[in-house]
Order: structure tokens, then C-alpha cells, then sequence
């Protein structure tokens, strides 16, 4: 049932997205154009979906437990170090570029178009190498989430 709760919270998240335009890199890059021809509206998309985000999490987390958990998984970081900080520029940067975030991309893989292929292969081939070097050289098996327990080097 965990499966089909998670489907279905993607898919509404995909239409969403869909409704909203944010799967059109056109919209993203003339918001990000402030100097050129700026198109405010996803704004209003931004702030809408922060304000439903802020008040269903304050609504959930007076929950004893999620629905389908046991418990709630939340990161219990919350320093802003250098590498929140360049990872957070790097996103923008790539994002800025091609007017796509991960969320919308894969959204829009329905649409076969080729720059969308390309750039979900590309993003999945830069998450698999992060993940390959970030477990190599971190002691912190979850990138420093806070979710899963630390395991001292060797130990499993």
C-alpha cells in the first residue's frame, strides 16, 4: 500500500507541475531573466506551494507517526557548511541553464523530447557519481542527513 500512497503523491506532484509550467524551461529561464524579459508568475507557483508545504508539515508533524512508517524521518543537521552552500550554486547554476530542476525533468520524460533525455541521463549519471565518491571519502554514510545512524569506519 506504501507503493501506491508514494505513486500517487508523485503523480500529483508531476501534474502539478505540469499545471503550473514549471516542465516548460521556457517559464524557468524568462523567471531567472530579472534583466530581460522576467515573467513573475512561477513566483506565485513558489509561494503558493511553500505556504500549502508549511502548513500540512506543521499539520503532520503532530502526529505521533507518519501513515505508512513507524516513525518520522527528518534531518537533524542544520549548519550551513561549504558544501551545502557550493552544492546549493551548482544546482542553481544547472538549473539556470537549462531552465530544468530534477522534479520537473522527470515530469516531463513523458514528453520524449531529447533535451529532456538527455538531461534526466545526464542528472542520473552526476547523482550515481556523487554517490560513489561521497561514500568513499565520508565517514557520514547518508551525506550528513542525520537519518541513518553513523557507522564508524569498518563496521557495518
Amino acid at each position: 500500500m506504501a507503493h501506491v500512497v508514494t505513486f500517487l503523491s508523485g503523480l500529483m506532484f508531476a501534474v502539478g507541475l505540469g499545471i503550473s509550467q514549471m516542465t516548460q524551461p521556457q517559464k524557468i529561464t524568462n523567471f531567472l531573466n530579472i534583466t530581460g524579459d522576467w515573467d513573475p508568475s512561477l513566483l506565485l507557483v513558489m509561494v503558493g506551494a511553500t505556504g500549502v508545504y508549511f502548513v500540512t508539515h506543521q499539520l503532520i508533524l503532530r502526529k505521533p507517526a507518519p501513515l505508512m512508517g513507524q516513525r518520522f524521518q527528518l534531518p537533524t543537521r542544520r549548519e550551513i557548511d561549504r558544501p551545502l552552500v557550493l552544492g546549493a550554486a551548482l544546482f542553481g547554476i544547472g538549473w539556470g541553464m537549462v531552465g530544468f530542476c530534477p522534479g520537473p525533468a522527470l515530469a516531463s520524460i513523458v514528453t520524449s523530447n531529447e533535451s529532456v533525455l538527455i538531461f534526466v541521463l545526464a542528472m542520473g549519471v552526476g547523482m550515481y557519481a556523487f554517490e560513489v565518491l561521497d561514500v568513499r571519502f565520508s565517514m557520514e554514510p547518508d551525506g550528513g542527513a542525520g537519518i541513518l545512524p553513523h557507522q564508524p569506519e569498518g563496521k557495518a
